[in-house]
C-alpha cells in the first residue's frame, strides 16, 4: 500500500473547494479550521491526508469532507442528468455547493440518462473510473424495466444470444440475461455501456421501456435504505465489489 501523501494544508483544503489559499487561511484566523478540537496555529504546515488525520479536523464545526480518492454511492433520482451538456438539474447539484471546486472534480462513472434512477457512482479517482467503465472488465449492470406491453417470452433467448444488432450499429450486443419479474417488469444484465443501450434492446424486440432503475453494479447492490437524491462514500469492500476483486 503506497504511503499516503503530504501536503499543505491551506492546499488541501482549497482543492477540496473549501476557498481559495487566501480563503482558507482566513477562516483559520478566525478559528473555524481545528484540529482535535483546538484551533489550527499552521494553516501552511504539512500534514499527511489520510484517514486518520480526515477525522481529527473540522471546517466550521463540521467533519472534514470527504479525503481525494473518494467514490460515492447516490441513489439517483428521476429527473436530473448526469451530463453538463444535457438541460435540466445535474446530479452534481445534489452534492454540497463546495464540491464544484474539488480538485481533482468529481465525476460519474458512466451514466443514467434523465429519466433512469438507481445505482450511480462518482469518484475522483480517475483509475477506479477508468477500471469499471473499461470495456475489457465487463463489469456487470443489472437494471429492473418496466415495460409497456407484455413479454412475449423469447427476449431472454435473443437477448443471451450475442447476435442481437442494434439499430444503426454493426457490431452484435454482447449475450445479456434477462429474468420476467411480471409480465411487464423484467431484470436485465448487460456487460456494456452502449448509448441507452437498455431501451434499444427492448425497442429491438417490439417493446417499450416506461421506466428503468439501475439496481447493481458489480456485486454492489442498490441498498434499501438509500433514498433517491442520497448518497454515501464506499468504502474499500464497495469498490472491490463493483470490480469483482
Amino acid at each position: 500500500m503506497s504511503k499516503p501523501p503530504s501536503i499543505r494544508l491551506d492546499r488541501l483544503l482549497a482543492n477540496l473547494g473549501y476557498g481559495s489559499r487566501r480563503e482558507v487561511q482566513a477562516m483559520a484566523k478566525r478559528g473555524r479550521v481545528r484540529l482535535d478540537g483546538e484551533p489550527i496555529a499552521d494553516i501552511e504546515a504539512r500534514v499527511t491526508a489520510d484517514a486518520a488525520f480526515a477525522t481529527r479536523l473540522t471546517i466550521n464545526g463540521e467533519p472534514l469532507d470527504p479525503l481525494p480518492g473518494v467514490v460515492l454511492m447516490m441513489n439517483k433520482p428521476l429527473g436530473v442528468t448526469c451530463s453538463q451538456r444535457e438541460a435540466g438539474p445535474l446530479v452534481y447539484n445534489l452534492l454540497p455547493e463546495r464540491w464544484r471546486f474539488r480538485d481533482p472534480a468529481i465525476s460519474s462513472v458512466g451514466r443514467l440518462d434523465k429519466e433512469t434512477s438507481g445505482l450511480l457512482l462518482l469518484t475522483d479517482d480517475g483509475d477506479f473510473l477508468h477500471k469499471v467503465i473499461s470495456p475489457r472488465r465487463h463489469v456487470a449492470k443489472r437494471y429492473v424495466a418496466t415495460l409497456d406491453r407484455p413479454l412475449r417470452g423469447d427476449e431472454a433467448a435473443i437477448f443471451a444470444s450475442g447476435a442481437l444488432m442494434l439499430e444503426g450499429e454493426d457490431k452484435p450486443l454482447l449475450p445479456a440475461a434477462l429474468e420476467a419479474l411480471a409480465p411487464r417488469e423484467a431484470a436485465l444484465t448487460i456487460m456494456e455501456g452502449r448509448y441507452h443501450q437498455v431501451r434499444r434492446m427492448f425497442a429491438a424486440v417490439g417493446n417499450h421501456v416506461t421506466a428503468l432503475r439501475r439496481a447493481s453494479m458489480g456485486g454492489l447492490q442498490l441498498p434499501d435504505d438509500l433514498a433517491p437524491g442520497d448518497y454515501r462514500p464506499l468504502d474499500e469492500a464497495g469498490r472491490a465489489a463493483v470490480l469483482g476483486d
